[in-house]
C-alpha cells in the first residue's frame, strides 16, 4: 500500500522518527534520497551549463566539489520501500544551516525554492543541525545501510551534500577518495535513475521521466526533498516493473556507482 504522508522532520521529533526509522529499515530494503540547496555558485569556464556532459568524470568532481564545499544544504528526503515497491515511507528533514540573508547562494535558485514553498525563515529558526542528523543517521545506517540498495536522480550533489555532513568536512581532494567514501557508507549498491532511465529510452529531469511513466506526484511539489525522493522509487519500481527480474538485475549491475557525470 502507498502511503502518500511525507513526515515532515523538526528538532522535536528528529529523535522519534530516527526510531521510526531504525525500526522500519530491516523490512525496507530499498532507500531513495534528494536534497535541495541553495543552487550552484561555480560553473566551468567556457563550458555553458547544459553542456556539462562534455566535461570529464575528473572535472565535473571539481566543480561539484567546490559547489558542495562552499553551498549549505537545505533539506534532505528519505523514502524507504517495501521490496515489492507497494508500501512507502518518506521523510522531509529541515536543516537550519542555511541562511537565506547571508550564506552563498544562488538567488535564482534561491527564489525558486521559495515559490516551491520552502520557508527559509522557519529553517533558519526552527530547523535540524546538521551535525545532530549526521549523528543520529549514523548510528541507524552505519552497519544496515551498506545491505540496503540506495536509488538517486542526478545523484552526485545529493550524495555529496550527504557526505559532507556525515564527515562535518569538506569533499575529499579526489573523485576516488570521494567515491570511497560513498561506498564506505552505503554499501555496494548505489544507483543513479538519470542513467539507468536510458536503458529505457528516456531522459531528461525527474519531472520528465515520471511523466513519461504516467506517474502523478501524490504529494508535495517538485524540488521539495521529500516528494522527489518519493518519486525518486516510483520510478524506480515503474521500470522495475518494465522488465523480467533478471533483465532488471543486469541492468542495475551494469549501473553500479555510475553517478551522472562521474562515471
Amino acid at each position: 500500500m502507498l502511503s502518500p504522508e511525507i513526515i515532515n522532520v523538526w528538532p522535536h521529533n528528529l529523535m522519534s522518527e530516527f526510531i521510526r526509522i531504525n525500526h522500519c529499515v530491516s523490512l525496507f530494503p530499498y532507500v531513495s534520497i534528494d536534497t535541495e540547496f541553495p543552487g550552484t555558485v561555480y560553473h566551468q569556464i567556457n563550458i555553458p551549463r547544459h553542456s556539462m556532459e562534455s566535461l570529464s568524470p575528473a572535472e565535473f568532481y571539481a566543480m561539484m566539489k567546490r559547489n558542495v564545499d562552499a553551498l549549505k544544504l537545505i533539506q534532505l528526503g528519505l523514502t524507504l520501500s517495501s521490496s515489492d515497491g507497494r508500501s512507502h515511507y518518506s521523510w522531509e528533514f529541515n536543516f537550519r544551516d542555511f541562511d537565506s540573508d547571508r550564506d552563498l547562494q544562488n538567488p535564482e535558485s534561491v527564489s525558486f525554492l521559495k515559490r516551491q514553498g520552502i520557508d527559509f525563515l522557519k529553517n533558519k529558526q526552527q530547523g535540524i543541525e546538521s551535525w545532530v542528523f549526521a549523528v543520529l543517521f549514523w548510528r541507524v545506517f552505519a552497519w544496515q545501510g551498506k545491505e540496503l540498495k540506495w536509488a538517486t536522480f542526478h545523484g552526485p550533489y545529493d550524495l555529496g551534500f550527504l557526505v559532507k555532513i556525515l564527515t562535518g568536512m569538506e569533499l575529499p581532494e579526489s573523485l576516488d577518495g570521494f567515491m570511497m567514501l560513498v561506498r564506505g557508507f552505503f554499501g555496494d549498491e548505489v544507483y543513479d535513475l538519470k542513467n539507468v532511465v536510458r536503458v529505457f529510452g528516456l531522459g531528461g529531469g525527474l519531472e520528465g521521466v515520471a511523466r513519461s511513466l504516467n506517474l502523478e506526484r501524490v504529494t508535495g511539489k517538485r524540488h521539495q526533498a521529500g516528494s522527489d525522493s518519493l518519486m525518486i522509487m516510483r520510478v524506480f519500481f515503474e521500470l522495475k516493473g518494465k522488465c523480467s527480474e533478471e533483465e532488471m538485475n543486469r541492468v542495475l549491475q551494469r549501473f553500479k556507482y555510475r553517478l551522472y557525470g562521474l562515471s
